[in-house]
């Protein structure tokens, strides 16, 4: 699904992404590193935070995600 908006749609788009990676690299790497699960909190956690008044800048892939490390403290 990532694949076809990469390919698709986003090119369609004009480019309004405001951290790099993009959200869609962002969403692949997470799932090819940390499985479904942790891939898709980390995607909604990121796509959340994408709002005209929230953040920019560098935003790489990491468990726990930024923001949120109290609460998945341990869940390695």
């Amino acid at each position: 699904m990532l694949k076809f908006y990469k390919a698709a749609i986003s090119p369609l788009l004009p480019p309004a992404c405001r951290f790099q990676p993009t959200c869609s690299v962002y969403s692949m790497e997470a799932f090819q590193r940390y499985g479904v699960g942790k891939g898709f909190v980390l995607t909604a956690w990121r796509l959340l935070r994408c709002t005209p008044w929230g953040n920019s800048g560098y935003d790489p892939v990491r468990w726990p995600p930024a923001g949120l490390e109290a609460i998945f403290k341990g869940s390695d």
